[in-house]
C-alpha cells in the first residue's frame, strides 16, 4: 500500500516593514517642500484662471523677478534656521551693502569691482562677528541679530547723510564702470513667445537658481550638511560626537550676510539706486518664506528647495494682487495666515511621517 505525505505548504515570506503600503506615503511626507510645493501650484492656477495678466510673459516676468531676490535670501536663511538660528539683520544686509557699493563709486570713484568686493568683505566680517557673539556669550541669536539690525539701520541713515548729505544714493548709471558690474547683477535675456511681449528673465533669478542648487547640495550630500542638521538638532550631542558646532554655526551666519551681499548688488545693479531703508522690513519675509518651505522654528529640520518655493509662492501672490486689483495690504494677512498654516502644516507632517515608519 502506497501512503502519500501531506506536505504543509512552506509560510509566506515575513514582508519587511519598510516596504509596506505605507512606505512611499511616509517618503513623501518627510520631504519638508511638498507643501509648498502643492500650495505654490494652486496659487499659480488660481490667479492664472483669476487673472488676465498673471500667466502672460510680461507678469510672469514681475513675479519671477520678485521671487529671485526673496529667494536667494530665504534659501540662505533657511540653511540658518535649519542650524537653529536666526539672522534678523538679514534685510538690512541688503541695504548696507549697497549703500556702500554706490557710495564708493559714486562720491569717491572707487572701481566697480573694488566697490563691490568692498561691500562683500564688509558683509562677511558683520556676518562673522554676528556668529561669534552668538556662541561666546551663549546669547539667542534673535536678540544679537536684532541688535545688528538697529545697527545697521542707523548706520545707513546717519553715515550716509553725513557722507553725501542725503539717505540714498542714485544715478549710478553715469559712472564709469557700471555697466560692467551690470553685466553681471543687472542684465537680462528675452525670450520671445509669440507676437506679445518676450518672456524677461534677469540675472537675480539664475543667481537664485544657482544658490539654491548650491544649498541643497551642501545640505544633502556633503559632510557640513550633516553638521548642520546636527547643530540643529541636537546641539549638544553633535558636539559630543565630534561636529565643529562654532565653525558650522559661524559659517552660516556668514553664509547668510554673503548672500545679503549677493541681494543687496542684485538690487542696486538693476535699479541704479539705493535707499538707506532698502531691505528692511524683509527679514521676517525670509523667515516666513524658509518657514512655507518646511523649515521647523525649533530648527534640525527644512529645505533649501522649499524655502524657495516659499519665495515663489510670495513672489506670485504679491504680483497676482496686483493684477486682480485686490487692495495691496492684503499682502500682509495672506503673510501672517501663510506663516500660521505652514507651521500647524508642517508640525503635523513631521508628526504623520514619523508615525508612517
Amino acid at each position: 500500500m502506497t501512503t502519500t505525505a501531506t506536505e504543509e505548504a512552506p509560510a509566506p515570506p515575513e514582508q519587511d516593514e519598510r516596504v509596506g503600503r505605507h512606505a512611499g506615503l511616509a517618503a513623501i511626507l518627510r520631504r519638508p517642500e511638498v507643501g509648498a510645493l502643492v500650495a505654490a501650484i494652486l496659487i499659480a492656477i488660481y490667479f492664472a484662471v483669476s487673472t488676465n495678466a498673471f500667466a502672460k510673459p510680461g507678469g510672469i516676468s514681475t513675479w519671477l523677478f520678485t521671487s529671485s531676490q526673496i529667494g536667494i535670501m530665504a534659501v540662505a536663511v533657511s540653511l540658518l534656521m535649519i542650524g537653529g538660528e536666526f539672522d534678523l539683520s538679514a534685510g538690512a544686509m541688503i541695504g548696507t551693502t549697497g549703500l556702500t557699493t554706490g557710495i564708493l563709486m559714486s562720491e569717491y570713484g572707487v572701481n566697480v569691482w573694488v566697490a563691490i568686493l568692498a561691500a562683500l568683505v564688509l558683509a562677511i566680517l558683520i556676518g562673522l562677528v554676528n556668529g561669534i557673539v552668538v556662541m561666546r556669550t551663549g546669547l539667542p541669536s534673535f536678540i544679537v541679530t536684532l541688535g545688528t539690525f538697529f545697527v545697521l539701520q542707523g548706520v545707513n541713515l546717519a553715515v550716509t547723510k553725513i557722507l553725501i548729505g542725503k539717505v540714498s544714493v542714485s544715478g549710478l548709471q553715469r559712472v564709469d564702470g557700471y555697466v560692467q558690474g551690470q553685466q553681471l547683477f543687472g542684465s537680462f535675456v528675452k525670450i520671445p513667445l509669440g507676437s506679445g511681449l518676450p518672456l524677461t528673465i534677469y540675472a537675480a533669478t539664475f543667481w537664485w537658481v544657482g544658490v539654491t542648487v548650491a544649498a541643497t547640495w551642501v545640505l544633502l550630500r556633503t559632510r557640513p550638511g550633516n553638521w548642520i542638521f546636527a547643530v540643529g538638532g541636537a546641539q549638544t550631542s553633535a558636539r559630543q560626537v565630534g561636529v565643529p558646532v562654532f565653525r558650522t554655526k559661524v559659517g552660516l551666519f556668514m553664509t547668510t550676510a554673503i548672500c545679503g551681499w549677493l541681494t543687496g548688488m542684485l538690487s542696486l545693479f538693476k535699479t541704479t539706486t539705493v535707499q538707506s531703508i532698502t531691505g528692511v522690513g524683509l527679514e521676517f519675509v525670509f523667515i516666513i518664506c524658509a518657514v512655507v518651505g518646511g523649515c521647523l522654528l525649533t530648527g534640525g529640520y527644512g529645505s533649501p528647495l522649499g524655502a524657495a518655493l516659499g519665495a515663489l509662492i510670495y513672489g506670485m501672490v504679491s504680483q497676482g494682487i496686483v493684477f486682480a486689483g485686490w487692495d495691496n495690504d492684503w499682502l500682509y494677512a495672506f503673510l501672517g495666515v501663510m506663516l500660521l498654516g505652514a507651521v500647524l502644516v508642517n508640525n503635523w507632517v513631521k508628526a504623520r511621517a514619523e508615525a508612517l515608519r
